[in-house]
């Protein structure tokens, strides 16, 4: 992991240690939030944070209905980032609402954290 941004880095960090990232899942389980790039036009990001507690707080407003669910590095890894990819969204690192977020590609997101993994 060369030059990381120190949001990725921090966010990266505490992934080792969980062996977990966090995302909004709807009250049916059916469904996760994802929203409209800040950066790129026509282009959705899923916000995933490194800790419950930071992703729970986004469980207001218009995803009042969300509940903050963990997903394992391991799924992460083995599952999710291939669809990520294949449809095209982009992560939102440790995401803040109102706020220009982190936004980083799947698979660019996996390798920093298969070298975790790997550790």
């Amino acid at each position: 992991m060369t030059d990381m941004n120190p949001k990725l880095s921090s966010f990266i960090d505490n992934i080792k240690e969980s062996q977990l990232l966090w995302g909004l899942m709807d009250a049916d389980g059916e469904g996760w939030v994802v929203c409209d790039s800040s950066e790129y036009e026509d282009t959705d990001v899923m916000p995933l944070w490194s800790s419950e507690a930071n992703a729970q707080k986004h469980c207001c407003d218009e995803w009042a209905d969300y509940k903050a669910t963990a997903i394992s590095l391991v799924e992460f890894l083995e599952y999710w980032v291939e669809d990520l990819n294949h449809d095209g969204v982009l992560i939102g690192v440790d995401w803040e609402a109102n706020e220009d977020c982190m936004e980083v590609d799947p698979i660019d997101l996996a390798q920093d954290l298969a070298e975790i993994e790997a550790e």
